[in-house]
C-alpha cells in the first residue's frame, strides 16, 4: 500500500490503514484490546456521543527517522490530557497505560504506512473516545468505545511551512471560559466550522478568536494555539478557555533552550500592532507563521512580515523541534518514545 502513495502530493486528509485498534467499556470494566480491520462503527441510536456529544479526541504523530527508527512524540502527555476531557464530560477514564499501549500496538501494526524520511510526512495517529450507551435524559453513558486508528499525512495547510494571513471576527466564538474550551471535545470544533469557512472563502487560513467575555484579548487561532514573538520574548495567551496544546509547551522549551524568556499570559488585540513575529501552533501544522492579520470588524490591519516569509525565530524553533521528531536532533527532555 505504501508504494503506491505518491508521497509529493500527500495531503492531510483520511486515508484507510489496514488495522484500526479497539477497547470497549461495558458492564462497569474495560475489556481487552482488539484489533480490528473495519472502519465502521455501530452503535445505539439512543448513544451518548450522538445527542449529547459525550466524545473526545487526541491527535499525536510517529515520524521515521534518517536512521530507520520510527518515534512517536509525547504521548503521555496526550494520554494525560484525554483523561481529563473524560473528567470533564464525565466519561469513563481509561485504565493507567492503556493509551500507549493501544498506540504503540496500532502504529507497529501499520508500520508500513509511516512515511520514508526524506519525505517530510508523517503518521498522524487519532485517538477517540465516545458514549455508546444510550440515555434519552441527559446522563453520562454506561457503555463506551475507545478506538485509535491512523493515516499516513502531508502539512496541514497545502503550501507547508509558510506564512499565510489571518483575520478576527467578533461574531464568533469557538469557546466560553468555565465551558469545555480547555479539553479536546468535538463540540468544540463544530462551533468552529462556520467561521472557519467563511475565512477560508476570505482568504485567510484561519480565525482568530478573542475571549468570549470581553472581546478584547487574543484566545485561540482556529485549530490551533497562537504565539507571537517580541525581541526575546515568546509571548502565548493565558485564557480559561484554551486547549492546552502539547506542541505549544513543546516550542516554549525549545524557546527556553534557545534562550527566549517565556510570557503566559493575557494577550490584548492591540499587542498585536507591536509583534516581530507571529504563529499558529499544533499537532497537525506544527508551526503556521501568519504574515498579516486584518481586523475584520475594526478594519484594521497587523502586517507582521512584510515580505510574506516566516521569521528567524519561528523558522529556529519549527526546524529544532522537527530535529527531535525525526531523530536528527538529540531528545533531551525525554519526549519521542521509538516503536520497536
Amino acid at each position: 500500500m505504501a508504494q503506491q502513495i505518491d508521497w509529493s502530493t500527500l495531503g492531510f486528509g483520511y486515508r484507510k490503514a489496514p488495522y484500526n485498534v479497539r477497547c470497549t467499556f461495558q458492564n462497569g470494566a474495560w475489556g481487552e484490546l482488539r484489533v480490528s480491520e473495519s472502519e465502521e462503527v455501530t452503535m445505539h441510536m439512543a448513544a451518548t456521543v450522538l445527542h449529547y456529544g459525550q466524545a473526545g479526541f487526541e491527535g499525536l504523530k510517529a515520524f521515521r527517522g534518517k536512521d530507520g527508527k520510527i518515534r512517536v512524540f509525547r504521548m503521555d502527555e496526550n494520554a494525560k490530557r484525554m483523561q481529563n476531557t473524560c473528567r470533564t464530560i464525565l466519561m469513563q477514564p481509561l485504565p493507567d497505560g492503556l493509551f500507549e499501549e493501544a498506540i504503540k500496538k496500532v502504529v507497529k501494526l501499520n508500520e508500513d504506512l509511516v512515511p520514508p524520511y526524506e519525505t517530510g510526512c508523517s503518521m498522524y495517529i487519532r485517538p477517540v473516545l465516545f458514549g455508546t450507551g444510550p440515555q434519552v435524559g441527559v446522563n453520562p453513558a454506561d457503555q463506551y468505545e475507545f478506538i485509535v486508528f491512523v493515516m499516513p499525512v502531508g502539512p496541514y495547510f497545502k503550501d507547508g511551512f509558510k506564512a499565510t494571513p489571518c483575520c478576527i471576527m467578533r461574531g464568533y466564538d469557538r469557546a466560553a471560559p468555565l465551558g469545555t474550551g480547555r479539553v479536546k471535545v468535538g463540540g468544540n470544533y463544530a462551533a468552529s466550522l462556520a467561521s472557519g469557512v467563511l475565512a477560508h472563502q476570505k482568504g485567510y487560513s484561519a480565525v482568530i478568536y478573542l475571549d468570549a467575555r470581553s472581546k478584547k484579548f487574543i484566545d485561540e487561532c482556529g485549530p490551533a494555539n497562537f504565539f507571537g514573538i517580541k525581541g526575546d520574548r515568546y509571548v502565548t495567551p493565558e485564557s480559561e478557555s484554551i486547549l492546552p496544546s502539547i506542541t505549544n509547551m513543546s516550542i516554549q522549551q525549545v524557546a527556553k533552550d534557545l534562550g527566549l524568556k517565556i510570557e503566559i499570559r493575557p494577550m490584548p488585540v492591540e499587542e498585536l500592532a507591536y509583534l516581530d513575529e507571529a504563529a499558529m501552533c499544533g499537532t497537525a501544522a506544527v508551526i503556521a507563521p501568519i504574515n498579516r492579520i486584518d481586523d475584520l470588524d475594526d478594519n484594521k490591519v497587523y502586517t507582521i512580515l512584510p515580505d510574506h516569509k516566516p521569521g528567524p525565530v519561528c523558522t529556529k524553533l519549527y526546524e529544532t523541534l522537527r530535529g527531535i521528531q525525526y531523530g536528527d536532533i538529540e531528545d533531551t527532555h525525554n519526549w519521542v518514545t521509538v516503536i520497536e
